[in-house]
């Protein structure tokens, strides 16, 4: 949907992975081999990476002002299922979060989502306003204020309908 650029550093983990569900043509990427190989998903864990994708949609529509388009677990519930640790280099103590137990898919997230929130990005990922969208995008605008994953596509729809709706 979007023509933006990626999200920065982990960020794009999370991006891509609320972007595998097209909201207007239904298709999700998840149903491909291929692409849980990317994410490191088995088949069984299929539904628990559905859920955190929800979750991550819900978390990244309340970005951007909106309310979810559904219910879904509170995104918090499920990071807390994986924990992280601070990792100290020994060489030059550098620190860097990592996985407290095996490396899943939520717990990639999890890191991503606390680098994030220490280098204040976090907020500025979103999902778009158009209710058949909710494409994840990287707000890159001066103010922070984007609505829409593309002004080509979403915001055009959106200004054309709201035009429309004021003509006599």
């Amino acid at each position: 949907m979007s023509e933006r650029s990626a999200a920065p550093a982990g960020l794009a983990l999370v991006e891509s992975l609320v972007n595998t569900l097209d909201l207007e043509s239904g298709g999700d990427s998840l149903d491909s081999p291929d692409v849980r190989e990317r994410f490191g998903i088995a088949e069984a864990e299929l539904p628990a990476a559905r859920e955190l994708r929800e979750s991550l949609r819900a978390t990244l529509l309340a970005h951007a002002g909106h309310p979810p388009h559904r219910e879904v677990t509170p995104l918090g519930e499920l990071l807390a299922r994986a924990p992280l640790l601070v990792a100290i280099d020994a060489q030059d103590g550098s620190a860097a979060l990592a996985p407290a137990g095996a490396t899943t898919l939520t717990s990639r997230v999890a890191a991503a989502v606390a680098e994030a929130l220490v280098a204040g990005t976090w907020t500025r990922l979103k999902a778009c306003e158009a209710v058949t969208c909710h494409w994840a995008y990287y707000d890159r605008s001066p103010a922070g204020r984007g609505r829409w994953c593309s002004m080509q596509v979403c915001g055009a729809r959106a200004k054309m309908r709201r035009y429309r709706a004021k003509a006599p």
